[in-house]
């Protein structure tokens, strides 16, 4: 026979991940967690309490407004705090723009042309999931009164949106998604589009041609962030005191990037849009074996971005190699900031240049997908290989 504890574990697994998405809109993410947590404790305590009145995701939504609101008055002796929904955070749409690639575009400056009500209801229905009815029960509304004003106000963001340009990238407020990010919008409307169209073209250049040598269409779809300054994206990625160059990563399947218009000390417009590449290829190599060596991914990502010149690979490299201090293929997984110490980005994309020149693509696609088989792939072993590509790297001098 089944109990409470049973039908309530049930609820628990079904309305958890929603209530959490419910409170990122107010909170950042460990306060988010932490009241998620203490919201199902309360809930559970009081579940026999639970009449069916409304919906269950109301209720508990009414439990975590209550959670929070005393959270605060702990943390803040008493002081009410009001947080709107955009105050600390960006809100994207993600777009579709090859059956590979999704980019998310900031429409911040847009929903703040809408009124908070109206936000509230496009972020509870396109981000939590909310269904009408659990909308209007939230806000305390109709249910027709909340379809009507949805449609109002996405009608006039896309009013908004047609004027900075945006369908002239892609169509899409039909399969409008809406996430939060910890991050503070810095640019322009007209500046956000322009950066959008640019990484647009600059990986629908590169995309196909790069699945195509790979011989890999991946069945997953990656996200680009666009993170509006070096700052911001090093906040967002927990890595405050990164240094300048780092201003992109991959994390699952997303990539993250600092915007080309705020690249850093160490960047450029045109460098942050090749790094989309790099990343992109890099991606798509983990995609086709997540066990594929660093200097593999690295290299190949630098290769096909063609974020380094030759003559800056070179002199940057040149006493190195004239020293005998050429990193080992097993050096070259460092993970630290040492790796761009150890001019790791520089001997990663050479060791896949001498491959392709010398082996040809079939060989670097067999060493992605079997990593240890060196002499599958060359007919040498890993040694062998490292030796002929030492002896390449002299020629340079």
């Amino acid at each position: 026979m089944s109990g409470p504890n049973d039908k309530f574990n049930k609820i628990y697994e079904q309305y958890y991940k929603k209530i959490h998405r419910y409170l990122l809109l107010k909170v950042d993410i460990q306060t988010a967690e932490d009241v998620t947590q203490l919201t199902f404790v309360k809930a559970m305590e009081n579940w026999h309490t639970f009449r069916g009145d409304s919906s269950v995701f109301t209720w508990l939504s009414n439990i975590a407004n209550n959670t929070l609101k005393n959270e605060f008055r702990k943390r803040y002796r008493n002081q009410e705090v009001s947080i709107d929904m955009l105050d600390m955070e960006n809100r994207f749409i993600t777009i579709e723009f090859t059956k590979n690639v999704e980019l998310r575009i900031d429409v911040t400056m847009g929903l703040l042309k809408l009124s908070q009500l109206d936000r509230e209801i496009i972020s509870l229905h396109y981000d939590v999931g909310c269904t009408f009815k659990e909308v209007s029960e939230i806000v305390g509304m109709r249910i027709s009164a909340v379809k009507n004003r949805l449609y109002r106000a996405l009608a006039k963001l896309r009013n908004e949106l047609d004027d900075w340009d945006v369908q002239k990238i892609v169509s899409f407020i039909d399969s409008i998604s809406i996430v939060s990010k910890d991050v503070e919008p810095t640019n322009k409307p007209t500046s956000h589009i322009k950066i959008y169209q640019d990484i647009l073209e600059h990986l629908r250049a590169n995309v196909d041609r790069i699945c195509s040598q790979l011989r890999h269409q991946p069945s997953r779809k990656l996200t680009i962030e666009v993170y509006p300054n070096l700052y911001s994206f090093h906040q967002a990625v927990n890595e405050p005191n990164a240094p300048n160059w780092f201003m992109g990563l991959i994390d699952s399947d997303t990539i993250k990037i600092a915007s080309p218009l705020h690249p850093g000390p160490e960047h450029t417009y045109e460098s942050i849009l090749k790094s989309t590449v790099h990343l992109f290829t890099m991606w798509l190599v983990k995609d086709i074996n997540p066990s594929t060596p660093k200097w593999l991914y690295q290299g190949l990502g630098g290769y096909e971005a063609g974020l380094m010149t030759q003559s800056y690979i070179k002199n940057s490299i040149l006493e190195l190699v004239k020293q005998g201090q050429i990193p080992t293929f097993s050096e070259l997984e460092n993970n630290t900031w040492d790796f761009e110490k150890m001019k790791g980005f520089q001997f990663s994309y050479l060791i896949c240049e001498f491959i392709l020149l010398r082996y040809g693509q079939e060989a670097l696609n067999e060493i992605i997908r079997e990593p240890n088989d060196f002499e599958g792939a060359f007919l040498y072993s890993c040694i062998e290989v490292r030796q002929q590509w030492i002896e390449d790297l002299k020629s340079l001098s």
